[in-house]
């Protein structure tokens, strides 16, 4: 039942175990890496290994444990950094993506703002962008052909916290409800855990 009509790696990286996501196609013209939070020497090895060039860095939020490998990888490759415009803001203070918690000074720019609609053409596929804030405010999700990267939205058998600076349960149960309009057999790809499916998840984000 499950077609995947990009490639994909999945890389835990850091303390918190985060899920950085590298994608392309066949063809290998672009390659997003997805939620740089940590051990670039990781992510690199697998670029290494599958021979890819990447082409852009994609942040789902501004959060620490998803943004911190992400200005040494673009210095390495000289790629820009994109993330939505409502989160790039935080990018620039150490206390707003809170870094500065984990005792770190993380702050950089983003190079591209993302909004609602934005599109990677992977020759005949996509990857769009699908504003799902609640987590923070310019959380994304990145949809394609029957997969839907959810950041830190929702998590098998579970959700996003909204007790953060920019956090908000009301607009991420709104974002929950786009989520939902998807069919049952979409699978999603969270930004901490395993994967799972919207069908498995239904009835729990239905009650959220």
């Amino acid at each position: 039942m499950e077609r995947f009509d990009l490639n994909y790696r999945r890389v835990v990286v850091g303390d918190l175990e985060t899920n950085c996501y590298i994608l392309w196609d066949d063809s290998k013209d672009v390659v997003l890496i997805i939620d740089p939070g940590a051990q670039v020497a990781k992510i690199c090895e697998i670029l290494s290994e599958k021979e890819l060039k990447p082409t852009e860095i994609v942040l789902t939020h501004s959060h620490y444990d998803h943004i911190c490998a992400a200005p040494e990888l673009k210095e390495t490759f000289g790629i820009p950094i994109s993330i939505h415009a409502d989160d790039a803001e935080n990018l620039k203070k150490s206390t707003s993506n809170f870094s500065a918690v984990f005792g770190e000074d993380v702050e950089f720019e983003a190079d591209r703002i993302l909004h609602e609609g934005d599109i990677w053409s992977f020759g005949d596929e996509y990857l769009k962008v699908l504003h799902t804030p609640g987590h923070s405010e310019g959380s994304i999700s990145l949809v394609s052909n029957q997969i839907i990267l959810t950041g830190d939205t929702v998590f098998k058998c579970g959700i996003g916290r909204t007790d953060l600076p920019g956090g908000n349960y009301g607009c991420l149960r709104e974002s929950i409800g786009r989520l939902l309009t998807f069919p049952d057999e979409t699978v999603l790809f969270p930004g901490h855990g395993p994967r799972t499916t919207i069908g498995d998840e239904r009835i729990f984000l239905s009650e959220i």
